[in-house]
């Protein structure tokens, strides 16, 4: 008889749980609720696309928000010269992220380890500074996104519609990369995660899927981006600087680096953790800092981690049960 998995259902109860907020939101009188739980899930997808370089390729990239920002300026800068057509912002957005991650991916990937991570940091630090000074839009204030995107059968300017689209991205993007990671792809880029060498000699062009990963992976941050601008109606520098990048970074250990649902669970519980504790004390960061270096040592795969830990420690036990037979 199959055991049951635990970490599977529990997936299968937050995904429930998510698909009923706004309608807790509009019972409970709380608008708040929906907003915050929208910045989740984008930033959910900024993480899951990290994930993807992180977790399976092994590439540490420190400058992820970059295509963030990217996406979130693809719909100020349109919106400024009134451009509201949501199809034409998407398309920009992944045209300019698809380009920019070509580019820096060929001169990052090129190197590896302190080397990888500081080029990622200064080709995000470049395109901060370069919207800082762009006075005409914006500079170090931001930009308010004056027209919300419009897709014709939808708007993201209505904030149910856009936590849907939000959702249906992140469930979407969840069954990509678990079919992904299944397929031989994913086998080839975390066999580069854990021998490049090895993965060369039997043939394989690890720079070609490493780049096609890293492409992909800027392509999904770009989109989560736009729908920040979205959420938020601005578009800022900010959203490109290395604290946000280390922030998504936290989020993929926190949620199981190199699982599928991880990076879902790392924003839920770190974006989740910040607002309690914002309740309680004005100096949260000294709680949750000690939380998450007790969750990283006890668990190697983090909170996802410790759901997969289980259903291993079950398997193994229903295996000696039969044994014993």
């Amino acid at each position: 008889m199959r055991s049951v998995s635990y970490s599977r259902w529990f997936v299968a109860l937050v995904v429930l749980l998510l698909l009923f907020v706004p309608q807790y939101a509009r019972l409970a009188g709380e608008p708040f609720a929906l907003t915050f739980v929208s910045r989740v899930l984008v930033f959910a997808l900024a993480a899951i696309s990290l994930n993807l370089v992180l977790g399976f390729g092994g590439m540490v990239s420190f400058g992820h928000a970059l295509y963030m920002g990217l996406g979130a300026y693809a719909v100020g800068i349109l919106a400024q010269h009134e451009i509201g057509n949501g199809w034409m912002q998407l398309g920009v957005t992944v045209l300019a992220c698809a380009a920019v991650g070509a580019v820096t991916g060929l001169i990052s990937l090129r190197t590896s380890g302190i080397a990888f991570i500081m080029i990622t940091l200064a080709f995000a630090q470049m395109f901060y500074y370069l919207f800082v000074s762009l006075k005409q839009y914006g500079g170090d204030d931001g930009l308010s996104v004056t027209l919300r995107s419009d897709f014709g059968l939808f708007s993201l300017g209505s904030p149910v519609t856009l936590y849907y689209v939000a959702l249906a991205l992140v469930l979407a993007v969840l069954f990509g990369m678990y079919r992904l990671v299944g397929a031989r792809f994913g086998m080839v880029l975390r066999g580069c995660r854990i021998n490049e060498r090895r993965m060369k000699a039997m043939g394989f062009m690890t720079l070609r899927y490493k780049l096609t990963a890293y492409v992909l992976a800027s392509v999904i941050s770009g989109v989560a981006g736009l729908l920040y601008a979205n959420l938020t109606g601005f578009a800022s520098p900010a959203y490109m600087a290395w604290t946000v990048s280390g922030e998504l970074i936290v989020m993929v250990v926190l949620g199981g680096m190199g699982t599928v649902f991880g990076p879902l669970l790392g924003a839920l519980v770190l974006l989740f953790s910040e607002e309690v504790l914002k309740t309680m004390t004005d100096h949260w960061q000294m709680v949750l800092g000690p939380l998450i270096v007790l969750v990283v040592l006890t668990a190697r795969r983090g909170v996802y981690g410790y759901l997969l830990d289980w259903d291993g420690r079950r398997a193994r036990r229903a295996i000696k049960a039969e044994a014993v037979r």
